[in-house]
Protein backbone atom coordinates (compact mmCIF):
# COMPACT_ATOMS: atom_id res chain seq x y z
CA UNK A 1 0.00 0.00 0.00
CA UNK A 2 1.26 3.33 -0.67
CA UNK A 3 2.13 6.07 2.31
CA UNK A 4 -0.37 8.96 2.28
CA UNK A 5 0.43 11.94 1.01
CA UNK A 6 -0.51 15.87 1.21
CA UNK A 7 -3.24 15.79 -1.07
CA UNK A 8 -4.96 13.41 0.49
CA UNK A 9 -6.82 15.78 3.19
CA UNK A 10 -9.58 14.91 5.57
CA UNK A 11 -12.88 13.64 3.87
CA UNK A 12 -11.63 12.69 1.12
CA UNK A 13 -13.29 10.77 -1.86
CA UNK A 14 -12.91 7.26 -2.45
CA UNK A 15 -14.03 4.02 -3.18
CA UNK A 16 -14.24 0.23 -1.75
CA UNK A 17 -11.98 -1.89 -3.79
CA UNK A 18 -11.66 -5.14 -1.43
CA UNK A 19 -13.53 -5.54 1.71
CA UNK A 20 -13.26 -7.67 4.77
CA UNK A 21 -15.47 -7.34 7.36
CA UNK A 22 -14.66 -3.76 9.39
CA UNK A 23 -11.25 -3.60 7.33
CA UNK A 24 -11.01 -2.76 3.63
CA UNK A 25 -9.22 -1.35 0.66
CA UNK A 26 -10.13 1.98 -0.60
CA UNK A 27 -9.17 3.42 -3.62
CA UNK A 28 -8.73 7.16 -3.72
CA UNK A 29 -9.75 9.62 -6.38
CA UNK A 30 -5.82 9.83 -7.15
CA UNK A 31 -5.36 6.47 -8.04
CA UNK A 32 -3.74 5.42 -4.79
CA UNK A 33 -4.91 2.51 -2.68
CA UNK A 34 -5.04 2.64 1.42
CA UNK A 35 -6.17 -0.09 3.98
CA UNK A 36 -8.49 1.58 6.39
CA UNK A 37 -11.06 0.97 9.13
CA UNK A 38 -14.92 1.40 9.15
CA UNK A 39 -15.60 5.05 11.53
CA UNK A 40 -17.99 3.60 13.89
CA UNK A 41 -19.73 0.95 15.11
CA UNK A 42 -22.60 1.25 12.44
CA UNK A 43 -21.02 1.93 9.50
CA UNK A 44 -21.28 -1.08 6.91
CA UNK A 45 -19.57 -0.91 3.59
CA UNK A 46 -19.41 -3.49 0.43
CA UNK A 47 -17.22 -3.61 -1.89
CA UNK A 48 -17.92 -0.66 -4.75
CA UNK A 49 -19.54 1.62 -2.02
CA UNK A 50 -18.32 5.12 -2.58
CA UNK A 51 -16.67 6.55 0.67
CA UNK A 52 -15.19 9.93 2.45
CA UNK A 53 -11.78 9.01 4.04
CA UNK A 54 -9.49 10.19 6.41
CA UNK A 55 -6.32 9.77 7.80
CA UNK A 56 -5.96 11.55 11.43
CA UNK A 57 -3.03 13.77 12.25
CA UNK A 58 0.03 11.72 13.06
CA UNK A 59 -0.86 8.30 12.15
CA UNK A 60 -0.78 6.29 9.54
CA UNK A 61 -4.32 4.49 9.96
CA UNK A 62 -6.83 5.68 7.41
CA UNK A 63 -10.72 5.59 8.40
CA UNK A 64 -14.02 5.66 6.11
CA UNK A 65 -16.13 8.05 7.29
CA UNK A 66 -19.23 8.37 5.42
CA UNK A 67 -20.76 5.94 2.64
CA UNK A 68 -22.37 8.16 -0.05
CA UNK A 69 -25.77 7.03 -1.42
CA UNK A 70 -25.58 3.88 -3.38
CA UNK A 71 -27.32 3.85 -6.80
CA UNK A 72 -28.00 0.08 -6.60
CA UNK A 73 -27.38 -2.53 -4.20
CA UNK A 74 -27.58 -6.53 -4.78
CA UNK A 75 -28.36 -8.15 -1.06
CA UNK A 76 -28.96 -11.29 -0.24
CA UNK A 77 -31.07 -12.86 3.13
CA UNK A 78 -30.22 -15.59 5.16
CA UNK A 79 -32.28 -17.99 6.89
CA UNK A 80 -33.67 -15.85 9.52
CA UNK A 81 -34.96 -13.15 7.08
CA UNK A 82 -31.95 -10.85 7.67
CA UNK A 83 -30.52 -8.96 5.00
CA UNK A 84 -27.03 -8.46 4.09
CA UNK A 85 -25.76 -6.22 0.97
CA UNK A 86 -22.95 -8.00 -0.80
CA UNK A 87 -22.11 -5.38 -3.60
CA UNK A 88 -23.04 -1.62 -4.37
CA UNK A 89 -23.21 0.33 -7.42
CA UNK A 90 -22.90 -2.44 -10.35
CA UNK A 91 -24.81 -2.10 -13.61
CA UNK A 92 -24.70 -5.84 -14.18
CA UNK A 93 -25.07 -9.49 -12.00
CA UNK A 94 -23.33 -12.05 -14.38
CA UNK A 95 -23.88 -15.62 -12.87
CA UNK A 96 -21.69 -17.96 -13.70
CA UNK A 97 -22.20 -21.66 -14.42
CA UNK A 98 -20.58 -24.89 -15.26
CA UNK A 99 -21.74 -28.51 -15.89
CA UNK A 100 -19.21 -29.75 -13.50
CA UNK A 101 -19.99 -28.59 -10.25
CA UNK A 102 -24.07 -29.81 -11.15
CA UNK A 103 -25.46 -26.36 -11.32
CA UNK A 104 -28.49 -25.37 -9.31
CA UNK A 105 -30.32 -23.74 -11.37
CA UNK A 106 -32.95 -22.67 -9.24
CA UNK A 107 -30.55 -20.93 -7.31
CA UNK A 108 -29.14 -18.97 -10.57
CA UNK A 109 -33.17 -17.72 -10.76
CA UNK A 110 -32.92 -16.17 -7.34
CA UNK A 111 -29.83 -14.31 -8.25
CA UNK A 112 -31.43 -13.12 -11.57
CA UNK A 113 -34.42 -11.91 -9.91
CA UNK A 114 -32.30 -10.31 -7.04
CA UNK A 115 -30.94 -8.36 -10.14
CA UNK A 116 -33.87 -7.51 -11.17
CA UNK A 117 -35.61 -6.40 -7.91
CA UNK A 118 -32.29 -3.91 -7.78
CA UNK A 119 -32.95 -2.31 -11.03
CA UNK A 120 -29.44 -4.52 -12.34
CA UNK A 121 -29.19 -6.16 -15.29
CA UNK A 122 -28.68 -10.04 -15.32
CA UNK A 123 -26.73 -12.04 -17.91
CA UNK A 124 -25.90 -16.01 -17.91
CA UNK A 125 -22.28 -17.22 -18.65
CA UNK A 126 -21.76 -21.28 -19.45
CA UNK A 127 -17.91 -21.57 -18.59
CA UNK A 128 -16.43 -25.04 -19.24
CA UNK A 129 -18.51 -25.78 -22.22
CA UNK A 130 -15.49 -27.68 -23.87
CA UNK A 131 -15.84 -30.51 -21.13
CA UNK A 132 -16.43 -33.71 -23.25
CA UNK A 133 -20.48 -34.66 -22.39
CA UNK A 134 -22.14 -31.57 -21.65
CA UNK A 135 -22.80 -29.95 -24.90
CA UNK A 136 -26.49 -31.25 -24.28
CA UNK A 137 -26.81 -30.32 -20.80
CA UNK A 138 -25.10 -26.67 -21.61
CA UNK A 139 -27.22 -26.30 -24.84
CA UNK A 140 -30.71 -26.71 -23.01
CA UNK A 141 -29.83 -24.67 -20.19
CA UNK A 142 -28.66 -21.73 -22.77
CA UNK A 143 -31.71 -21.68 -24.78
CA UNK A 144 -33.75 -21.56 -21.15
CA UNK A 145 -32.71 -18.74 -20.21
CA UNK A 146 -31.76 -17.23 -24.15
CA UNK A 147 -35.63 -17.45 -24.41
CA UNK A 148 -36.48 -15.96 -21.10
CA UNK A 149 -34.94 -12.55 -22.00
CA UNK A 150 -31.21 -13.02 -20.74
CA UNK A 151 -27.62 -12.63 -22.39
CA UNK A 152 -25.80 -15.96 -22.29
CA UNK A 153 -22.44 -16.42 -23.24
CA UNK A 154 -20.56 -19.80 -23.68
CA UNK A 155 -17.37 -19.88 -22.29
CA UNK A 156 -14.09 -21.49 -21.85
CA UNK A 157 -11.91 -19.63 -19.37
CA UNK A 158 -8.97 -22.00 -19.50
CA UNK A 159 -9.04 -22.32 -23.16
CA UNK A 160 -9.96 -18.86 -24.01
CA UNK A 161 -13.12 -19.71 -26.06
CA UNK A 162 -16.17 -16.96 -25.88
CA UNK A 163 -13.78 -14.36 -24.04
CA UNK A 164 -14.07 -11.72 -26.83
CA UNK A 165 -17.94 -11.97 -26.50
CA UNK A 166 -17.82 -11.98 -22.74
CA UNK A 167 -15.63 -8.60 -23.22
CA UNK A 168 -17.85 -6.99 -25.81
CA UNK A 169 -20.60 -7.71 -22.91
CA UNK A 170 -19.09 -6.18 -19.68
CA UNK A 171 -17.24 -3.07 -21.12
CA UNK A 172 -18.37 -0.14 -19.75
CA UNK A 173 -20.58 -2.19 -17.10
CA UNK A 174 -19.74 -2.57 -13.44
CA UNK A 175 -20.20 -6.77 -13.46
CA UNK A 176 -20.87 -8.42 -10.05
CA UNK A 177 -19.48 -11.76 -11.06
CA UNK A 178 -21.17 -14.62 -9.01
CA UNK A 179 -21.64 -18.79 -8.80
CA UNK A 180 -21.39 -21.69 -7.32
CA UNK A 181 -18.08 -22.66 -5.67
CA UNK A 182 -16.01 -24.56 -8.59
CA UNK A 183 -17.48 -23.39 -11.74
CA UNK A 184 -14.51 -21.61 -12.44
CA UNK A 185 -15.02 -17.81 -11.28
CA UNK A 186 -11.47 -17.33 -10.83
CA UNK A 187 -9.86 -18.62 -13.27
CA UNK A 188 -11.91 -16.64 -15.88
CA UNK A 189 -11.24 -13.35 -13.39
CA UNK A 190 -7.14 -14.59 -14.21
CA UNK A 191 -8.24 -14.58 -18.43
CA UNK A 192 -9.47 -11.46 -18.06
CA UNK A 193 -7.28 -9.59 -15.88
CA UNK A 194 -4.34 -11.57 -15.99
CA UNK A 195 -2.79 -8.81 -13.38
CA UNK A 196 -5.07 -10.55 -10.75
CA UNK A 197 -3.78 -13.60 -10.67
CA UNK A 198 -7.02 -14.87 -8.59
CA UNK A 199 -6.30 -18.56 -6.61
CA UNK A 200 -7.43 -21.36 -8.24
CA UNK A 201 -8.66 -25.47 -7.24
CA UNK A 202 -10.14 -28.30 -8.40
CA UNK A 203 -12.99 -29.23 -7.23
CA UNK A 204 -12.94 -31.41 -4.17
CA UNK A 205 -12.66 -35.43 -5.49
CA UNK A 206 -15.28 -36.49 -2.69
CA UNK A 207 -18.35 -34.00 -3.34
CA UNK A 208 -17.75 -32.69 -6.73
CA UNK A 209 -18.10 -29.47 -5.30
CA UNK A 210 -16.19 -26.45 -5.03
CA UNK A 211 -13.66 -25.56 -2.30
CA UNK A 212 -13.66 -21.42 -1.80
CA UNK A 213 -11.20 -19.66 -3.26
CA UNK A 214 -12.13 -16.27 -3.50
CA UNK A 215 -12.57 -14.84 0.44
CA UNK A 216 -13.55 -11.58 -0.12
CA UNK A 217 -15.00 -9.26 -2.62
CA UNK A 218 -12.37 -7.66 -5.06
CA UNK A 219 -12.91 -4.99 -7.98
CA UNK A 220 -10.86 -5.60 -10.73
CA UNK A 221 -10.99 -2.84 -13.71
CA UNK A 222 -10.92 -4.76 -17.15
CA UNK A 223 -8.27 -3.84 -19.38
CA UNK A 224 -10.97 -3.15 -22.15
CA UNK A 225 -13.28 -0.93 -20.33
CA UNK A 226 -15.92 -1.30 -17.16
CA UNK A 227 -15.16 -2.92 -14.04
CA UNK A 228 -15.17 -6.99 -12.25
CA UNK A 229 -16.23 -7.46 -8.26
CA UNK A 230 -15.24 -10.94 -8.23
CA UNK A 231 -17.01 -12.49 -4.94
CA UNK A 232 -16.53 -15.59 -3.37
CA UNK A 233 -18.85 -18.83 -4.17
CA UNK A 234 -21.84 -19.50 -2.86
CA UNK A 235 -23.84 -22.72 -2.43
CA UNK A 236 -27.59 -20.88 -1.82
CA UNK A 237 -28.70 -17.70 -2.09
CA UNK A 238 -32.16 -15.40 -1.65
CA UNK A 239 -32.71 -12.33 -2.75
CA UNK A 240 -33.70 -9.86 -0.37
CA UNK A 241 -37.14 -9.96 0.46
CA UNK A 242 -39.81 -8.27 -1.81
CA UNK A 243 -44.13 -8.73 -1.57
CA UNK A 244 -46.02 -11.00 -3.14
CA UNK A 245 -46.92 -8.93 -5.90
CA UNK A 246 -43.13 -8.26 -6.78
CA UNK A 247 -41.72 -11.38 -6.89
CA UNK A 248 -43.18 -12.00 -10.23
CA UNK A 249 -40.97 -8.85 -11.53
CA UNK A 250 -37.79 -11.07 -11.15
CA UNK A 251 -39.16 -13.11 -14.10
CA UNK A 252 -39.46 -11.16 -17.16
CA UNK A 253 -41.12 -13.91 -19.18
CA UNK A 254 -43.49 -13.92 -16.52
CA UNK A 255 -44.23 -10.56 -16.16
CA UNK A 256 -44.84 -9.96 -19.79
CA UNK A 257 -47.18 -13.04 -19.72
CA UNK A 258 -49.14 -11.27 -17.00
CA UNK A 259 -50.15 -8.54 -19.10
CA UNK A 260 -53.02 -11.16 -19.80
CA UNK A 261 -54.25 -12.39 -16.68
CA UNK A 262 -57.66 -11.99 -15.63
CA UNK A 263 -57.11 -10.42 -12.68
CA UNK A 264 -54.07 -7.26 -11.66
CA UNK A 265 -53.15 -8.97 -8.51
CA UNK A 266 -52.80 -12.36 -10.14
CA UNK A 267 -49.76 -14.12 -8.16
CA UNK A 268 -50.01 -17.07 -10.91
CA UNK A 269 -50.63 -19.84 -8.71
CA UNK A 270 -54.18 -20.95 -8.46
CA UNK A 271 -56.05 -17.80 -9.78
CA UNK A 272 -58.45 -18.38 -12.70
CA UNK A 273 -58.11 -16.69 -16.08
CA UNK A 274 -54.25 -16.85 -15.31
CA UNK A 275 -52.64 -15.86 -18.70
CA UNK A 276 -48.74 -17.37 -16.78
CA UNK A 277 -50.09 -20.51 -16.45
CA UNK A 278 -51.67 -20.73 -19.78
CA UNK A 279 -48.25 -20.22 -21.26
CA UNK A 280 -46.10 -22.57 -18.94
CA UNK A 281 -48.83 -25.21 -20.42
CA UNK A 282 -48.20 -24.68 -23.75
CA UNK A 283 -44.46 -24.88 -23.39
CA UNK A 284 -44.04 -20.94 -23.71
CA UNK A 285 -42.78 -20.09 -20.59
CA UNK A 286 -40.58 -23.11 -19.07
CA UNK A 287 -41.99 -24.87 -16.72
CA UNK A 288 -39.07 -25.17 -14.62
CA UNK A 289 -38.27 -21.58 -14.83
CA UNK A 290 -41.98 -21.49 -13.60
CA UNK A 291 -41.24 -23.53 -10.82
CA UNK A 292 -38.09 -21.50 -9.70
CA UNK A 293 -40.71 -18.13 -9.19
CA UNK A 294 -43.38 -20.69 -7.24
CA UNK A 295 -40.39 -21.89 -4.90
CA UNK A 296 -39.35 -17.89 -4.00
CA UNK A 297 -43.02 -17.12 -3.70
CA UNK A 298 -42.67 -20.16 -0.85
CA UNK A 299 -39.15 -19.20 0.63
CA UNK A 300 -40.18 -15.48 0.92
CA UNK A 301 -43.31 -16.25 2.60
CA UNK A 302 -41.32 -18.65 5.17
CA UNK A 303 -39.56 -15.99 5.62
CA UNK A 304 -42.27 -13.59 7.05
CA UNK A 305 -43.49 -13.46 10.54
CA UNK A 306 -45.95 -15.88 11.16
CA UNK A 307 -48.94 -13.65 11.88
CA UNK A 308 -47.75 -11.95 7.98
CA UNK A 309 -48.37 -15.45 6.54
CA UNK A 310 -50.71 -16.21 3.95
CA UNK A 311 -53.46 -18.67 5.35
Amino acid sequence: MSRATASEAPGSAARVVECYGRRVIVETTAGERHAAVLFGKRLQVVCGDRVQVRREAGSDEWQVTVVEPRTTVIARTDNRGRTEPLAANVTLVAIMLAPEPEPDLYMIDRYLAGAEYAGVKGAVLINKADIKGATNLSAAIADEYRRAGYPVVWLSALGGDGLDELRALLRDEVTLLVGQSGVGKSTLCNALVPASIRPTRALSASTGEGTHTTVAATLLPLPGGGELVDSPGVRDFAPAPVSEAMVQTGWPEIRAAAIGCRFNNCLHLREPGCAVQAAVEVGAISARRFEGYRRLVNLLRQLQPSHERPR
